[in-house]
């Protein structure tokens, strides 16, 4: 079983490449009212109303077929993702977007007219960001 499974819909997940570094961030997103009082302590008032998660993903060495799968899996505005959640300490789907991506190349055979196994990537990295 790959790290991760995409689809557009948790019904329709399937494997990707494993990526090769998987970071995790928690965002709490406050309410439109949040923030310092004019009282004595200068109190700040938080006001959490959610809390989402951001994966940053990253692959190295991927080919052109690999890399073709990792973007397709990622294209959709909107997709499921299924991984292990260290906060959670198990497997859970959710909802995610992806932001911008950024693809290095390793190697270029120029020979190959940038057919599928022409290209080597260095990296692919993006972020994926709870829904």
């Amino acid at each position: 079983m790959g790290a991760l499974k995409v689809g557009t819909s948790p019904e329709a997940l399937y494997d990707v490449p494993n990526p090769t570094a998987i970071k995790f961030g928690y965002k709490d997103i406050s309410s439109s009212d949040a923030g310092r009082t004019n009282d004595a302590n200068v109190t700040m008032h938080k006001n959490t109303i959610a809390s989402k998660v951001t994966i940053s993903l990253s692959w190295s060495g991927l080919d052109g077929a690999a890399m073709r799968s990792v973007m397709q899996a990622f294209k959709p505005e909107y997709f499921y993702v299924r991984y292990f959640d260290i906060e959670e300490n198990a497997y859970v789907i959710r909802h995610f977007y992806a932001g911008d991506k950024s693809a290095d190349v390793g190697t270029y055979h120029p020979n190959s007219s940038f057919q599928i196994g022409g290209v080597t990537y260095k990296t692919l990295s993006f972020n994926i960001i709870e829904v």
